[in-house]
């Protein structure tokens, strides 16, 4: 992004997205580290955004006392430090602007940068005075702006101020107070303070109870409470108050020295020390998912709601889920765009192709997939698979046929000929026959590539040319009919032979699809267990984070002698640990590996009940197609002609035509999964029937 762009435009004091904006952050599959800036107006927010982008000019600065920034504005760039990541920098609209005169829009816009950011920066001007902390009253108001679970959004103010403050630690981003033109020591009762021993001392509680007291300590109390890390930056003014409008044009060599180290060392803390945007359960976001976090916040705040991180995250993990299922998909039919070229294959061929696009697809799932914790997803992906590969199958079979069936009438074209002139139908001509038929054979079992229906197609061919071969033997005259007999039981044992090989053919077909399932079911719980586990340490990560802040919190109330405060400290810490074993437990009931991959494993017999019904859409047409041509035989007087076996088979069945079922497999009960977009428009061959 060459320049920044806005975010969340402020108009008439009502907050809109900027469909630029978003359309860009959906394009960003980064994971991204977000650095919000606020503060009042006026007070040189924007340059340190364009010092954190490298640029120096980019924010707007401004040399007047009217506000340039409104609204939300952003600025990705690649990050400096952190691979494959990218930094974004959104600059605030400066809050107690006096042209708004709307509290209550700033509110929004400084819970706004809360909910998003994983760094907040506040901007102030002189020195941390109570005038400073007080300006910051917004920070007191956030139980009332934003909500941690969509129970507590129906829940009243006391349960908020029983849990509000454990649980937004948790989510909230680190915070960085940047005190701009300090021009005091840094000195505490004549002893030399760092610039953090400030910030604390600046934020140390008042004991006592009254009215004042309580009002003095509660901003001071939410800073302490929700962040879970403070650092304090102070900064000299970096030039003389006469080139003060003229910052953004101004040579870095030309600004005070003291100024730019301090500045240099503020950036390489943000770049080194802000951690990669999260949300609630510590997974980590992407632009895409930034994106969406933004829509669904400025909408719920445009409603008149309250934000809801749990509600944002379980509408987030919705459609990150479902694009995971499409992108797993496309990468799956991608990977066998080769082989799909080469039909018809063997089974193993496109066996070994399936697998590998499978575990692609998968893998691609799961990298992009969170939430997921009934599989419902991860089923859909299974199913539109197997569905894809069931459609493969069938086109490959068809392909297969189509090659065999054609090399036949090509091979037997010349005998074909010679029956048309009547050459087998002299003394001898059976064996003549014979021999060339063969030969026939020969050449069809040596010719290569021809698919997986080889030895069916044969057997079809073998069944229909058995009638016009015992034709030919009955008419050898030159054969006794003892001979004829062992010709016939000869021709019987072959025709049952090739049967033998037609089922071991469809045989090992079938032990091939077995062994795909049972290799995808545990890769797939392999996958599985090893989404979850990180799922499991990243929450992990988010409450030991919540829990060292609240211990470095209660250690320094204790020093501090502030027992009450710190009995309510312990409470919490309490708190997040009985949330965290109540978590553990709902995670371990609900963590059944073995149930949802089971699950897989009948989505996937589901998507390849097309198939199979294919299949024996198909069976049953042939013998439909092989008895028409028995019944016009025997209206034809031909019924010596046909082979005892057949006879048989024809008398039992009486000509009945079997009735087609097609619903082998219930796909009906898949209506709980989530859609699936294919791209291809799904062909019943079942029609054909």
């Amino acid at each position: 992004m060459d320049s920044p762009m806005c975010l969340v435009e402020n108009a008439d004091g009502e907050l809109h997205v900027v469909p630029g904006a978003i359309k860009y952050l959906m394009g960003l599959n980064q994971q991204v580290v977000v650095v919000a800036v606020v503060g009042l107006y006026r007070t040189g927010k924007s340059y340190l955004m364009n010092k954190l982008a490298g640029k120096r000019k980019g924010f707007a600065l401004g040399a007047t006392i009217q506000s340039k920034t409104k609204g939300i504005w952003m600025w990705c760039v690649p990050h400096p430090e952190k691979r494959d990541h990218t930094l974004v920098l959104l600059d605030t609209e400066g809050l107690g602007d006096v042209e708004k005169g709307d509290s209550q829009n700033d509110a929004w816009i400084f819970s706004l940068a809360i909910l998003l950011s994983s760094t907040l920066v506040y901007n102030s001007r002189g020195t941390i005075d109570n005038q400073a902390v007080e300006n910051l009253q917004y920070v007191s108001e956030l139980t009332e702006r934003i909500k941690v679970n969509s129970s507590s959004a129906a829940s009243s103010s006391h349960d908020d101020e029983e849990g509000g403050d454990a649980q937004f630690v948790q989510f909230f981003p680190n915070f960085v107070w940047a005190i701009r033109d300090f021009t005091l020591l840094l000195e505490i009762d004549g002893r030399n303070v760092t610039e953090d021993e400030y910030l604390e001392h600046s934020l140390e509680l008042r004991k006592g109870g009254g009215k004042k007291i309580l009002m003095y300590n509660l901003p001071r109390e939410c800073i302490r409470n929700y962040f879970p890390s403070r650092k304090c930056f102070v900064f000299p003014t970096p030039t003389t108050p006469a080139n003060m409008p003229h910052l953004d044009s101004m040579d870095e060599a030309d600004l005070c020295g003291s100024f730019r180290k301090v500045a240099d060392t503020f950036c390489r803390f943000i770049f080194q020390e802000s951690r990669t945007k999260t949300v609630k359960g510590g997974h980590k976001v992407t632009g895409r998912m930034l994106g969406h976090l933004v829509n669904a916040y400025v909408e719920t705040i445009a409603k008149g709601s309250v934000p809801c991180l749990e509600n944002a995250v379980l509408a987030m993990a919705q459609i990150e889920n479902q694009a995971a299922v499409d992108e797993g998909l496309v990468v799956y039919q991608r990977g066998m765009e080769e082989v799909k070229a080469l039909f018809p294959v063997a089974m193993g061929q496109i066996s070994a192709h399936h697998l590998r696009s499978d575990h692609q697809a998968m893998q691609a799932f799961m990298k992009r997939s969170f939430k997921d914790e009934n599989g419902d997803f991860l089923k859909a992906l299974a199913v539109a698979i197997a569905k894809h590969y069931a459609d493969l199958l069938i086109q490959n079979e068809d392909a297969s046929e189509k090659r065999c069936a054609a090399l036949l009438e090509k091979l037997s074209a010349p005998m074909a000929q010679k029956t048309k002139e009547g050459i087998y139908t002299t003394p001898g001509g059976y064996e003549l026959y014979c021999s060339h038929h063969d030969n026939m054979v020969a050449q069809y079992r040596a010719e290569p590539d021809k698919g997986v229906r080889a030895e069916e197609i044969l057997e079809q061919f073998l069944r229909e040319k058995s009638l016009e071969k015992n034709s030919i033997l009955q008419a050898d005259k030159k054969l006794t009919e003892n001979e004829k007999k062992i010709h016939e039981e000869q021709e019987k044992r072959a025709l049952a032979e090739q049967a033998v090989k037609m089922e071991a053919e469809k045989q090992h077909q079938l032990e091939k699809l077995i062994q795909e399932k049972e290799r995808s079911h545990q890769e797939g719980i392999c996958q599985l267990e090893a989404k979850m586990v990180q799922e499991a340490k990243e929450k992990q990560q988010e409450l030991e984070r919540a829990l060292d802040s609240k211990l470095h919190e209660q250690e320094k109330l204790m020093a501090k002698g502030f027992t009450e405060k710190e009995a309510a400290m312990k409470e919490e810490i309490q708190s997040l640990r009985e949330e965290e074993a109540k978590r553990e437990e709902k995670e371990e009931q609900s963590r059944n590996f073995r149930a949802i991959a089971q699950g897989v494993i009948e989505s996937v017999s589901n998507g390849l009940g097309h198939y199979f019904n294919y299949k024996k859409a198909r069976e049953q047409r042939k013998a439909i197609v092989f008895k028409e041509q028995v019944r016009y035989d025997l209206k034809s007087g031909a019924v010596g002609n046909i082979p005892d076996m057949e006879r048989m088979a024809l008398k039992q069945d009486k000509m009945a035509t079997p009735k087609l079922k097609t619903g082998a497999v219930d796909n009906s009960k898949d209506t709980t999964l989530p859609k699936v977009n294919t791209g291809t428009t799904d062909k019943s061959h079942g029609s054909e029937v």
